[in-house]
């Protein structure tokens, strides 16, 4: 037994009479007999079924007491209800919610095939898949899309991607195929809607991101009110206007996106739209900001004059949770930054650009830091701060001498000391030397890096700044193991391990870092035991921060006490995962150590 219930279909929907009509008469009851009233026709259906083998498909289901007179009364039917909704009001009666997403991409690739025609969509796989994906892997929306493909034998399907590339006509050309209309199927539900949520759907389709969470929702929806907004997420949850994919955690489908955004420009002034997308950006900001409080509580900060943080912001237990965090909202990160550059908030782009320093201090990935640090420039300039200025500078000569562009990272380095001193200030100028210095020990000028960091290091004793003095002691011991004075470096490294030990709490990282400068002065002086034991120690510290480049740097120290052990079983195996990681990262130290891998011979 079928019905189509008409939930969502545009039309009213079917009142549950009727399809007990159409039952009834189809299980061989006379009309006659069929009674008007409907708790009496429930009955008859109950009667009629009560000893039947029967399957009743109930298609596109507007409620669950539209769906409940229609379940027959014997034990061994089977009743399957299709709806938008969640229909939660069944679950007392014995039904089973399964939530049906998005077909997976090889399912909606082979649904194309079934409808077209499978050479045709063969002959063309990658634009198969960008059409999936355009479709967001709904069943409609493919549907609509294969059925264009079908009415058009010669049309391609890299044609209809490019066609469907623009989102401000995509859900017009996927609305309509034989009077299936996506934008109307959308519509029913978002009329349904209460007006607080209907004003957060709307709200939310103006995020940056794919994903979000539910503080982010507390803050579009402009209250402090948790529990109300929870409620909102659950009428958009049960409205199939929201998919929830882990736990508090919420995304749109894109075309429903889509529809959301256009009716937002319908219905809400660009005010209203400005408002709700300002204070997801400083969302973004205010939590990252926390986070950036407990990862990296030293570092130096410029103020922020923008509106006081939310009320309900992300708890951070400890480093390890914070980054965690920074982690997870990495993509929603950039995108807010990119948004807030866009929408010309350029005081708010340069912090979200700042507040990401301590995710590229423990995950190394200089394409995304170097897109940030780029538009920090860009946005400290249309500021007109000349201290976010420098400080961007400073950033982006580290991130280009990490990426092998030395030339670039020297310009930026001068420009960085030269914009310091333009507004006196003392430490941001020894900032950027040290980072000239670290600059010279990387590109084979150790002797002139030695010089530098020795003037720096007068400069740090000066500004008495215990943590920026162990770090430059740490940096000069370092390049003075490089000049082959491993003797010199071992006093430095000492007092930079006897700083930073007492700094623990607050700049782990560093820390574990002295214990790799230690392990590469003991190593320099044939002290293989002392050496392996510090760069075991260093890789497991920086295991434990989450800090995978610096784990490699000491599998690299490993596997040259190894090999100066004649172990080449030991030294092939770190060199390798040290080469896998600074592959994976684009790293330039790769080169270096793929070479002692090569070295080696055999396989690795």
């Amino acid at each position: 037994m079928h019905a189509d219930l008409r939930g969502f279909s545009g039309e009213p929907p079917l009142d549950p009479g009727a399809a007990l009509a159409a039952f009834l008469r189809a299980l061989g009851v006379a009309a006659e007999r069929i009674p008007m009233d409907l708790p009496e026709q429930a009955a008859l259906y109950r009667t009629v079924t009560a000893h039947r083998s029967i399957l009743v498909v109930l298609d596109d289901a507007f409620s669950a007491a539209q769906v409940r007179p229609l379940v027959p009364a014997s034990e061994s039917a089977m009743v399957v209800v299709t709806s938008r909704r969640r229909l939660t009001g069944l679950i007392p009666d014995g039904a089973r919610l399964l939530d049906v997403g998005p077909l997976p991409t090889t399912a909606a690739v082979e649904l194309l095939a079934r409808t077209v025609g499978r050479q045709r969509i063969v002959r063309e796989p990658g634009p198969a898949e960008e059409l999936v994906h355009i479709c967001a892997g709904l069943p409609l929306a493919l549907a609509v899309a294969a059925g264009r493909l079908a009415g058009r034998p010669r049309l391609s399907v890299r044609r209809l991607v490019s066609e469907l590339t623009d989102e401000t006509e995509r859900l017009a050309r996927l609305s309509v195929v034989e009077g299936v209309s996506i934008r109307a199927m959308s519509e029913v539900s978002y009329q349904a809607l209460s007006l607080e949520a209907a004003t957060l759907f709307r709200g939310l389709a103006w995020h940056p991101g794919a994903e979000f969470g539910l503080e982010l929702v507390v803050a579009a929806a402009l209250t402090t009110d948790r529990a109300r907004v929870a409620d909102l997420i659950d009428e958009l949850l049960e409205a199939s206007l929201l998919e929830e994919v882990a736990e508090e955690r919420f995304r749109f489908h894109d075309l429903l996106r889509l529809y959301a955004r256009e009716v937002s420009e319908r219905c809400d002034t660009p005010t209203q739209r400005d408002t709700v997308q300002r204070a997801m950006l400083e969302f973004y900001l205010a939590a990252a900001h926390r986070a950036d409080l407990v990862v990296t509580p030293y570092r130096r900060r410029l103020p922020y004059a923008g509106p006081p943080p939310p009320e309900w912001l992300p708890e951070f237990t400890d480093r390890a949770d914070a980054l965690g965090w920074l982690q997870r909202e990495r993509s929603n990160l950039l995108d807010a930054g990119r948004t807030a550059y866009q929408l010309g908030h350029h005081e708010l782009a340069w912090h979200l650009s700042d507040v990401l320093w301590p995710l590229f201090l423990y995950v190394k990935d200089y394409t995304d830091r170097l897109e940030v640090d780029e538009r920090g420039l860009q946005a400290a300039r249309s500021w007109g701060n000349p201290l976010a200025e420098a400080n961007m500078l400073k950033r982006l000569s580290r991130v280009h001498n990490r990426r092998g562009d030395h030339g670039a990272a020297e310009s930026y380095g001068r420009a960085a000391v030269d914009r310091y001193r333009s507004v006196g200030d003392v430490q941001g100028s020894v900032d950027a030397e040290e980072g000239l210095a670290t600059l010279y020990a990387d590109t084979g000028r150790a002797e002139q890096a030695v010089r530098v960091f020795t003037r720096v290091l007068d400069a740090r004793r000066a500004l008495a700044n215990p943590r920026s003095t162990g770090l430059t002691c740490l940096n000069l011991g370092m390049s003075l193991t490089r000049t082959g004075r491993p003797d010199d470096a071992l006093p430095l490294l000492a007092e930079a391990g006897e700083i930073f030990s007492g700094l623990a709490e607050v700049d782990p990282y560093n820390g574990a870092r002295v214990l790799l400068g230690r392990a590469d002065a003991q190593l320099g002086l044939g002290d293989l035991d002392g050496a392996e034991q510090a760069a075991t120690e260093a890789a497991h510290r920086m295991t434990e921060l989450g800090s995978a480049n610096e784990r490699a740097e000491a599998l690299d120290l490993l596997g040259r006490v190894a090999q100066r052990r004649g172990d080449h079983e030991n030294a092939r195996r770190h060199w390798a995962e040290a080469v896998a990681f600074f592959d994976s990262v684009g790293s330039p130290r790769r080169a270096e150590v793929r070479g002692r891998l090569d070295g080696l011979g055999g396989t690795g």
